[in-house]
């Protein structure tokens, strides 16, 4: 079995992941690389993560992409919105519905709905959608018209959103550019690079392949905490997934930890030596949210609770080392105790990058 140390290994993720080098080609190129891009709070965070693995980018890039269907926002991970390609939704929505949701009972319960009522809900949702993004208020109004369905206006227009989240892992719908601060709903069937939802078992393989690209080398358990917990993907389903991809996995030991890369990619990372890089990225970047802010290689744990709560990271080496802030154009470091330091030329430079200009950096 191949032996790696980690520091080898995350260099490996930082070039995949495009943060060293800065090499992404487009916005599209960068969310699909990483599978998902979290935009639920902050959309300049999202844009700033994806910007940050650029090779060169402009302010409003990632609405652009929207604009044009090489993106789109819709609900994923956790229910949370997610940045996804059109092909990656599909694949990542697939494992999504595969848990069926709106058919427990507490659902159909609460929103008085059996699951043979939700294929004529999802066609009127569709059809009310056909001329364009609507408000919350706007597609209620036009699928209560009827009769089956008037008692869901609340359930459309609880900020919530919880109810829409199945119609959006169907496929019928993503979030649109907000309207006077208003989220706004489209169909996807508009978008031309929209294909659908592909196969479960299609899908399975391709979201694990993707994984272990950007977020390799990786256990099960991380499968299980991006697949499982954040798609609601039964345990058994990844199981079958990893034995359909057979041959192409590879057991790889880091450290004496024994983890799982793609065959096609172990020449490039035993051929990858550890890096010295320093990176400042935002609140929930994948970085830290692909493997998890559990995962003690790349969030020590004394950080965790800072970094969960959406602290932006500094980044050295590919592990977590401090955090930053900015007021106004200046842009202030806490270093952690202990963690290794950048050199000031890298950070001078990564703070350029943010267009800001350096305070004080405060010890941890």
């Amino acid at each position: 079995m191949v032996s790696l140390t980690w520091p080898a290994a995350l260099a490996w993720r930082l070039r995949r992941q495009h943060l060293e080098p800065r090499d992404g080609t487009s916005v599209p190129a960068v969310v699909g690389t990483l599978g998902a891009v979290a935009a639920q709070l902050d959309p300049s965070a999202a844009e700033l993560g994806v910007r940050a693995r650029l090779r060169s980018s402009r302010p409003g890039d990632v609405d652009r992409a929207l604009a044009d269907g090489s993106l789109v926002r819709t609900f994923a991970f956790r229910g949370a919105t997610h940045l996804m390609t059109p092909e990656q939704a599909g694949v990542h929505l697939a494992l999504r519905t595969s848990s069926r949701m709106w058919e427990r009972a507490s659902w159909q319960s609460h929103y008085a709905l059996a699951p043979g009522d939700w294929p004529a809900l999802r066609a009127a949702v569709r059809e009310a959608l056909t001329s364009g993004p609507l408000t919350r208020a706007e597609l209620a109004a036009a699928v209560t018209t009827d009769a089956r369905f008037r008692h869901l206006t609340a359930a459309f227009t609880d900020p919530s959103a919880t109810f829409l989240k199945p119609l959006a892992w169907q496929g019928d719908l993503s979030l649109g550019h907000p309207r006077d601060g208003a989220m706004t709903l489209q169909g996807l069937d508009a978008n031309p690079r929209w294909t659908g939802l592909p196969d479960l078992d299609d899908a399975g393989p391709r979201a694990v392949e993707t994984y272990l690209r950007a977020y390799g080398p990786a256990a099960p358990r991380h499968l299980h905490y991006w697949l499982g917990q954040g798609l609601g993907v039964r345990s058994t389903l990844l199981r079958r997934w990893l034995d359909a991809l057979g041959a192409r996995l590879c057991d790889v030991e880091v450290d004496g930890e024994p983890l799982l890369v793609l065959r096609d990619d172990l020449d490039e990372l035993t051929a990858t030596a550890p890096t010295a890089v320093v990176r400042l990225l935002p609140q929930y970047d994948q970085w830290v949210l692909g493997p998890g802010t559990a995962d003690p290689h790349i969030v020590p744990p004394d950080l965790r609770p800072e970094v969960s709560r959406g602290a932006r990271v500094v980044v050295v080496d590919g592990v977590v080392a401090g955090t930053w802030t900015r007021t106004g154009d200046t842009v202030r470091l806490t270093w952690r105790p202990g963690s290794p330091r950048s050199t000031d030329d890298a950070l001078d430079a990564e703070i350029a990058r943010l267009g800001g200009s350096p305070a004080a950096i405060v010890a941890g």
